[in-house]
């Protein structure tokens, strides 16, 4: 391997393959794909590949990633170990770290009697990608408990942003720092039964209208206001279409399928089909909440 990595050969691969990391199990290797153990690792991996002009990017649970079947260059990195997973609760106050899976903190937060993420049960992905996007469900999303939230900044140093430095609005956020480190949330104390219950409501409503468990899929367009993606895409007639292995998904018209025989060009060559027919039948321009990688 490049003598770039040296001492750090046990955290970083060389043409590390992507697709065991992503929903849709589909696309190439990463040049180099990091999983650093602490916070000084990926700082050092961070200044070199900036040092070494390469590209770098942070991969969360893989959910609203699409990789391309040539793969990635530069670098990937990957925030799973428990350094970056943790998550404390204070009173009312929770701490989570980037790496943490969403879901996760949602069930613990609700345990605890900690009221205000229980709409984003059964929403996938990292604690990072959710500040990252304003994760958000049923009217509320994840700004709107943020207190504050701790990043690695462009030139490599930690920073805490507060809340007047930090802006939620639909679907996105103002952070735009290399890396999200974790964050500070501010939310309400609940009776733990009802609000169990609440979240076991929620959670059967949104299993029923996505894909099924053992099915390779991503979401694919962000909802525009009044509407949602999946409606445009059934008034549309494109329920259940199909682009070589990758199909419009029967159960909810906004996640595209991946069957065994997929690649990501198929994936890629569906979306612009839906967003050409959307646009041309109904006059909307879709938006992708996917990232294509």
């Amino acid at each position: 391997m490049s003598s770039l990595w040296q001492g750090l050969e046990r955290v970083v691969r060389p043409q590390e393959p992507l697709a065991m990391y992503t929903w849709f199990q589909l696309g190439g290797p990463a040049e180099f794909f990091a999983e650093p153990t602490s916070l000084e690792q990926l700082r050092e991996i961070y200044r070199r590949a900036r040092e070494a002009g390469l590209p770098f990017r942070v991969l969360g649970e893989g959910s609203n990633i699409l990789v391309r079947d040539e793969g990635v260059s530069g670098v990937v990195v990957r925030l799973s170990e428990p350094e970056f997973c943790r998550t404390q609760i204070d009173g009312t106050t929770v701490w989570a770290g980037a790496g943490a899976r969403l879901g996760r903190v949602v069930t613990t937060t609700v345990r605890e009697g900690l009221g205000g993420l229980e709409n984003l049960v059964a929403i996938p992905g990292t604690m990072g990608g959710a500040w990252k996007g304003n994760t958000g469900a049923h009217g509320g999303d994840i700004g709107q408990w943020t207190q504050s939230v701790t990043v690695l900044t462009e030139s490599g140093d930690v920073e805490e942003r507060d809340r007047s430095q930090l802006m939620f609005t639909y679907r996105r956020s103002n952070i735009d720092d290399p890396v999200i480190l974790g964050g500070r949330l501010q939310l309400e104390p609940e009776d733990p039964r009802p609000l169990s219950r609440r979240l076991q409501t929620l959670w059967i409503i949104r299993k029923a209208r996505q894909p099924m468990g053992h099915q390779c899929a991503g979401r694919i367009f962000r909802d525009p206001r009044g509407t949602t993606a999946a409606e445009l895409i059934e008034q549309a007639g494109l329920r259940g279409a199909r682009v070589g292995g990758a199909v419009v998904s029967e159960r909810h018209a906004n996640f595209i399928v991946a069957e065994p025989e997929c690649t990501a060009a198929d994936v890629l060559r569906l979306i612009d089909l839906i967003r050409t027919q959307v646009s041309q039948r109904l006059g909307i321009d879709l938006e992708l909440s996917l990232e294509i990688w």
